[in-house]
């Protein structure tokens, strides 16, 4: 039964109001005539208001006075696996200064939620999602980490599996077991007739590791729909019992002090015959279902989507001005465009994707980053790189070759993911210090291979922070930490290269980033050199103006950022070779904020694999 709204209090009730028509509609747009699964819905959500934590409440409050505080030049990420930072929830408590030393004020935990041993897909294969795996700590343990984080200006940010459950979660035992209840939460058939029928239209995520899109039950002599891994069994939101019950586990989360919650896999939680099953309208009502429930319920909470496709691409994830969905997205082509750049020694695509990006509206905040805790898919633009000559599968085999070390004069070390034979198609695995030079150049102790490998990290680095939005280092790049091998001699891992990224934070390397002249020194002070400066200068906000320039050399990207008082030209040299940036900025004399040299941006010589962050005031600031 539902309760009234005269129930509600003032707070909760104004907003509530504010949404109530579109909700409805949006709720019955998705599964009409179920008016008792709705008003079921709006009785939990109050219920989960009422249960929120007062300090909780009070920052909500504070961010809807400031609904852009998660935009600007202030914010800096950084992901990281529980277990490989610190052991476990206390430990990443323990470490919260060092964190803070990072200038991180946004930390993304990877998934820390129950998941089986042996079948988790790294925590993506989700068992129980009230509850962490006891490695790790307790729910209580996640709610205090929170509780300090937010005494520090520090948000959290955590994985929401909403594709699939683990094929060991209480409703896929119940399944299992026969219970039509449940079975209606997953997708099963008797035969392979309705299977075949998706699969025909239903591209596969993982052709090598996991073929197909279902899986075939022996015990019950079913097949049961596994878009990801034959152990993740897809969620049947055709039922509107489990968007609610799922909404609950949301809801849970962000009561237990998460800030961000990042929606796994976003684009493919509706299935429909006949269509390739990801990006459909439903998802889009479910999405804009959540941000509401969000606005009424905890509105100083994010939603950020995963969604892997070029920039200009994700943006219906964004919604509409007067209806939004998700507050964040990822860069991900980006990211990967970048690695094209290092292993081609050309920017022109990196140029034409900025170019792109910058076309976006401002209000569009992305998070970008150099690495993840996931591989590199080369989703690059090749309808662009056709005009060159730029073949597709030769091109990647070339990125594969070049960054694994097979490529003669290569200094990249990563390895393959998902290798198809067949096709020739792969994804790479690796750390940006590795797939940077450093690992090859410390091994084989070359000075000056070296030093190009760390002008080379950092420069990196520096494109990713001029970019618009919020970047995001992983875990170990702080310090130049190298890939992890071990993974090969545990048979729990030794079948997924992703976990040579994903090795043990090494806090003997990082005790060395206090000794001057070392590795780690140079990589921590001179990445903290760069978020120092762009924490001080307003042009690195989301509101500048930002443009590409012509640089006349393809090694050598130049991006513009500006406002009505500042001015930054930023050049990136890909090259191993000193070269010089061709611009004509004919403005005066600029300062290069990082090494404070003075110069005309004009014919600039720029080192190599080098980078200049060259300011100018265009006019003094008015007085406040």
């Amino acid at each position: 039964m539902q309760i009234p709204i005269e129930a509600y209090n003032k707070e909760y009730k104004d907003r509530f109001l504010k949404y109530y028509d579109e909700f409805k509609w949006l709720y019955h747009e998705l599964y009409s005539g179920r008016t008792d699964m709705f008003e079921s819905l709006c009785d939990e959500m109050f219920r989960w208001y009422k249960e929120r934590g007062t300090e909780l409440k009070e920052m909500d409050r504070d961010r809807e006075r400031h609904p852009d505080w998660y935009k600007g030049n202030q914010m800096l990420g950084m992901m990281m696996y529980v277990d490989a930072f610190a052991g476990d929830l206390k430990g990443v408590r323990k470490k919260l200064d060092y964190i803070e030393e990072c200038n991180v004020n946004y930390l993304h935990l990877m998934p820390l939620l129950d998941s089986p041993e042996g079948r988790s897909d790294g925590g993506y294969a989700v068992a129980d999602f009230r509850k962490v795996k006891p490695e790790l700590g307790t729910m209580e343990d996640l709610e205090e980490l929170a509780g300090e984080c937010h005494k520090r200006g520090i948000s959290i940010c955590l994985d929401f599996v909403m594709n699939h459950t683990s094929e060991d979660h209480e409703w896929a035992k119940r399944a299992r077991q026969g219970d039509p209840e449940y079975k209606s939460r997953y997708y099963f058939y008797d035969n392979y007739d309705i299977p075949a029928q998706f699969e025909r239209t239903m591209p596969e995520v993982f052709p090598t590791t996991a073929p197909g899109n279902f899986s075939w039950l022996p015990d019950m002599e079913q097949f049961i729909m596994t878009t990801f891994y034959p152990y993740q069994w897809d969620l049947n939101y055709w039922n509107p019992v489990v968007l609610n019950e799922m909404i609950y586990n949301m809801l849970n989360l962000v009561n237990k002090g998460i800030d961000i919650i990042r929606i796994d896999a976003v684009p493919y939680i509706w299935k429909q015959l006949g269509t390739n099953c990801r990006n459909l309208p439903q998802v889009h009502n479910i999405v804009r279902i959540m941000r509401i429930i969000t606005e009424i319920v905890c509105p100083g909470v994010l939603l950020l989507g995963e969604v892997v496709m070029a920039p200009d691409k994700v943006v219906p994830y964004f919604g509409s001005v007067e209806k939004p969905e998700c507050h964040m997205l990822y860069n991900v082509t980006t990211m990967a465009t970048t690695w094209h750049s290092v292993a081609t020694k050309d920017a022109m695509l990196l140029k034409q994707q900025m170019n792109v990006v910058n076309t976006l509206p401002k209000d569009y905040v992305f998070l970008n980053y150099l690495r993840c805790h996931d591989d590199i898919g080369w989703g690059l633009d090749y309808l662009w790189l056709m005009q060159f000559g730029i073949g597709e599968v030769s091109h990647k085999r070339y990125l594969n070759n070049f960054l694994t070390g097979q490529y003669p004069g290569s200094f990249a070390r990563g390895e393959l993911y998902n290798s198809d034979p067949a096709s020739g198609d792969a994804r790479l695995c690796g750390t940006t210090a590795s797939l940077s030079g450093i690992e090859k150049a410390a091994y084989e102790r070359d000075d000056e291979a070296l030093k190009r490998a760390v002008s080379l990290d950092l420069m990196l680095h520096a494109y990713m922070l001029v970019q618009s939005g919020i970047p995001v280092v992983y875990s170990g790049d702080e310090i130049g930490q190298e890939n992890d091998y071990t993974y090969h001699k545990d048979p729990k891992k030794w079948d997924d290269s992703r976990y040579l990224h994903r090795g043990k934070f090494l806090w003997e390397k990082e005790a060395l980033r206090k000794q001057k002249g070392t590795l780690q020194q140079k990589i921590f002070d001179g990445l903290k050199r760069l978020e120092d400066i762009r924490k001080e200068k307003q042009l690195f906000c989301g509101d500048a103006d930002v443009w590409t320039v012509d640089t006349w050399d393809k090694s050598i990207l130049g991006i513009v950022r500006a406002n009505k008082e500042e001015k930054l030209v930023a050049l990136f040299n890909f090259s191993e070779f000193d070269k010089t940036a061709w611009i004509n900025e004919d403005d005066g004399i600029y300062t290069d904020l990082i090494t404070g040299s003075r110069m005309e941006a004009k014919g600039v010589n720029i080192p190599a694999y080098g980078v200049y962050w060259l300011y100018k005031r265009r006019k003094e600031p008015k007085e406040a």
